[in-house]
């Protein structure tokens, strides 16, 4: 039985040609069809050369295993969780790779209501079947059958109905930088939205067109060496806010009017502020790596915060328990109620231009005083060779001190004016540090020197 490396803790990802091909494409296809047991599926796939190849022998094990397989076409992965829950069907599946080298491609699945199937809801038994490729005879009159539909027209209905046209009062520039990756065709639709309102907001298109060649590099704002060109259509246009997706546009990442980029930990308190006016008392899932502007924010408007592990599926499982109305991520990763409790990369940035109108403000003027009152190190990755003995061994050394000691995602430890969260990657051999305080950015940044010297000697030693 052949192993197949490209099954991940929470999708599927893998290189091409090693890890994953088109006869592996087809196997996923007849697994996901066999466990599920799907009626009838959607599937899409995003700008890589790959993504088409790999979607139609996906679609082909689909319809060997009796499935009916809809196919929006080139799509984000978004736009995948919108077709399964708006047309109510049993599942979907997104060829995509995201963020990840040229070389690679993957996969998103969901089952009925857009829920994610990750490694403890269902991957590891697609898996199992595709591994064992001991799939039965394929009956004519069985298969299933093949349609290729369009639902963007309704999705983007959608995401219109999370703001309110009549608000964009004044005029508005926003450079939208797509990254050549699948969001531009969305971004045009909601550009003829706001042209047939007559609202005076100008889009300022960076790398608009989809080309799976990269030719400006793959599109992973989180990465600095990334947003230069949105920071600098930002300047030369004189905007006000500036706008950047990842290859599949699950991510929005956001600029402020001097083209300064906005740590998405920020936008996560601007949003359940924004989402607490329209629904006081409801519950806001946040992380664990950065929470004290989000718990202090959530609390002020009358919310109730609620911690969660890292990662997709376990943010979603927990607003469904919850039926909170919203849910944020540090890494740009937001979650609405009204979205099936999926992550969207196009609702955040429409919430908040918006919210620059109704508050007549600048995105720097809503971010500085947060930033200011919570100052934190963002993310930083170091590869190293014993995460755990080097966790463990951060836990000792500042056990004394701690007020507090939580083990929800990683460790994290409390401070009188500062906390750590460290944790290892759930994708990668890394390990993730994030160090915030109350008030003294100074204060922060000694610690974060601090734990990463002393990071640096342990994996030493």
């Amino acid at each position: 039985m052949e192993a197949l490396t490209c099954f991940k803790a929470y999708d599927i990802r893998g290189e091409l040609g090693k890890e994953l091909n088109e006869d592996i494409a087809y196997r996923i296809g007849r697994a996901y069809g066999e466990f599920i047991k799907p009626k009838t599926i959607v599937v899409g796939g995003d700008v890589r050369l790959t993504s088409e190849s790999l979607k139609l022998a996906l679609a082909n094990g689909l319809r060997d295993a009796g499935t009916d397989v809809l196919d929006i076409g080139m799509s984000g992965t978004e736009e995948i969780y919108f077709a399964t829950f708006h047309l109510g069907i049993d599942g979907g599946i997104e060829v995509t790779a995201s963020h990840n080298p040229m070389n690679y491609n993957g996969m998103k699945l969901v089952r009925e209501g857009a829920r994610p199937i990750s490694g403890d809801t269902g991957l590891r038994d697609v898996q199992r079947l595709a591994e064992a490729n001991e799939f039965s005879g394929v009956e004519e009159l069985k298969r299933g059958s093949y349609k290729q539909i369009s639902v963007l027209d309704a999705y983007v209905d959608h995401l219109m109905g999370y703001i309110d046209l009549a608000n964009f009062k004044e005029p508005m520039k926003l450079v939208i930088n797509s990254g050549n990756g699948a969001a531009g065709h969305v971004v045009d639709e909601i550009e003829k939205r706001f042209q047939l309102a007559n609202a005076p907001v100008s889009f300022i298109k960076v790398h608009h067109q989809a080309d799976g060649n990269f030719p400006n590099g793959i599109p992973n704002p989180l990465l600095p060496e990334c947003r230069k060109d949105t920071s600098d259509a930002v300047r030369a246009h004189n905007a006000d806010m500036g706008i950047a997706f990842d290859g599949d546009f699950d991510r929005c990442f956001l600029f402020d009017e001097n083209a300064a980029f906005i740590e998405g930990y920020y936008i996560v308190g601007l949003l359940a502020e924004a989402f607490l006016k329209k629904e006081k008392g409801a519950k806001i899932i946040h992380d664990p790596r950065l929470t004290w502007n989000t718990i202090d924010v959530v609390t002020k408007a009358g919310g109730i915060p609620v911690i969660s592990k890292t990662g997709h599926a376990f943010i979603k499982e927990r607003m469904r328990e919850e039926d909170a109305i919203y849910g944020g991520e540090m890494s740009a990763h937001h979650y609405f109620r009204d979205f099936a409790y999926c992550d969207s990369g196009m609702i955040p940035w429409l919430l908040i231009a918006e919210l620059l109108q109704t508050k007549k403000t600048s995105l720097q003027y809503l971010v500085k005083e947060r930033m200011a009152q919570f100052p934190a190190s963002g993310e930083i990755n170091r590869k190293v060779n014993n995460a755990a003995t080097l966790i463990r061994m951060v836990e000792d050394k500042y056990r004394a001190e701690a007020l507090e000691i939580d083990k929800t995602d990683g460790l994290s430890m409390t401070f009188g004016d500062w906390r750590l969260n460290l944790r290892m990657s759930n994708t990668e051999p890394l390990m993730r540090l994030n160090i915030e305080s109350r008030c003294d950015n100074e204060l922060m940044m000694i610690k974060t020197s601090e734990i990463l010297s002393f990071l640096d000697k342990g994996d030493c030693a």
